[in-house]
């Protein structure tokens, strides 16, 4: 049934441009162990061809779609399985598949594509040591074509997640709490990895949810992973180009208080009121962040009223859904003669600094007027977050 026969990476690429999306990490193989580049262990070790050159597509998919997204400025990732559910090899000796599969398979893959991102996964039954993947991360940052520059992530044995690794995951989550360690949420638009045609528009989220996460974890120092897992016939459907579109029509105006950021000491102001509890982990954690933003508590909960980023020369503050007038900063420093301006808007907005507060008074704006949807940013040069 997966044959791709309508798979564009051009027109994948584009949107991916459109979103703001600044690397891409596609699966090169999952737990089923069926391999999108032309590999000879699979086919060899399942008994039967079991990768898309050879079998479906007949095409080289990860090939396509590198060419198409570094073309434009992307950088490629992969995604690698490290186990295979069924692998006859797994199931009767997983030492000899580790050996005689697995490192081969993983060698082929980065010495063909030399991505910049590697999200290994599928570790968990065994230790790094099983895996021998300390020695496979030496080939990588020592003999790879990609050694000099190559980034990976937490998922290399089953004690290693949020220990060891260049950066750390978190899945279908809230992230992670600060900026101790790089990490990055990996998180679907609905309730499913890939595409599950039995889903259906309430299992998705909105186009301002998915903008209000993203803010929400830069503000906590994270990266944001988002799956569009794709039809069997190569199609991105239409629905989640839509939500990506929402996305990067955000960014367009916003994108400078996104890219290049960093965790600004705090990560957001909250309102009076009881502050919810939320927990941080690696899988499956409750995250319910539309019902912790806003700027009046609700039913005496607390909420976030503002984002924080930081630039060398900027603080960014931004607001989910338009800005209350006056908005109220606390604890907030601003060099003497600052030029606050709200991003998107021509010209510069008028406030006053009492004590630690920064009193900040919108653009007097008419409906359609707005710069965008969803969330506004102050940006404030040389400002800076004082201890609450």
């Amino acid at each position: 049934m997966f044959r791709a026969e309508l798979f564009n990476p051009d027109q994948w690429a584009d949107i991916f441009i459109r979103a703001g999306a600044k690397y891409i990490v596609i699966t090169s193989k999952h737990h089923d162990g069926f391999c999108l580049w032309p590999n000879k262990d699979a086919d060899r070790d399942w008994g039967r061809p079991w990768n898309s050159v050879d079998a479906g597509p007949h095409q080289d998919l990860l090939e396509a779609v590198k060419k198409a997204v570094e073309a434009r400025g992307i950088k490629f990732g992969i995604y690698y399985s490290l186990y295979e559910w069924y692998n006859p090899l797994w199931l009767t000796n997983k030492e000899l598949y580790v050996t005689k599969h697995m490192i081969s398979q993983f060698k082929d893959v980065v010495t063909r594509y030399a991505p910049a991102v590697i999200f290994a996964d599928g570790e968990w039954d065994l230790t790094s040591a099983q895996w021998k993947t300390p020695e496979l991360l030496a080939w990588l940052f020592n003999d790879s074509p990609c050694m000099d520059y190559v980034a990976v992530d937490d998922r290399w044995g089953k004690e290693t997640r949020q220990k060891d690794g260049g950066y750390y995951t978190s899945e279908m989550g809230a992230g992670l709490k600060d900026a101790s360690h790089p990490w990055e949420e990996n998180h679907a638009m609905g309730d499913s990895y890939g595409y599950n045609r039995a889903e259906n528009i309430d299992n998705y989220r909105t186009g301002r949810e998915l903008v209000l996460m993203l803010v929400d974890l830069v503000s906590r120092g994270g990266n944001l992973l988002l799956d569009i897992g794709p039809t069997a016939d190569g199609r991105i459907p239409g629905f989640m180009q839509d939500r990506l579109l929402d996305i990067g029509d955000w960014l367009k105006v916003n994108g400078e208080a996104i890219y290049g950021t960093r965790y600004a000491g705090r990560d957001c102001q909250w309102s009076w009121g009881k502050r919810p509890g939320q927990a941080y982990g690696t899988y499956m954690v409750k995250y319910n962040l539309m019902e912790q933003i806003g700027q009046k508590p609700k039913n005496g909960i607390s909420v976030k009223q503002a984002f924080f980023t930081k630039k060398l020369d900027a603080l960014y503050a931004i607001t989910p859904g338009w800005p209350p007038d006056p908005m109220v900063l606390r604890d907030v420093r601003v060099p003497a003669g600052c030029q606050i301006t709200m991003l998107g808007v021509p010209g510069k907005l008028k406030y006053k600094v009492r004590g630690k507060d920064l009193i900040i008074y919108p653009p007097n704006l008419r409906p359609g007027e707005a710069p965008c949807y969803y969330a506004f940013t102050f940006k404030i040069p040389g400002g800076d977050i004082l201890p609450e």
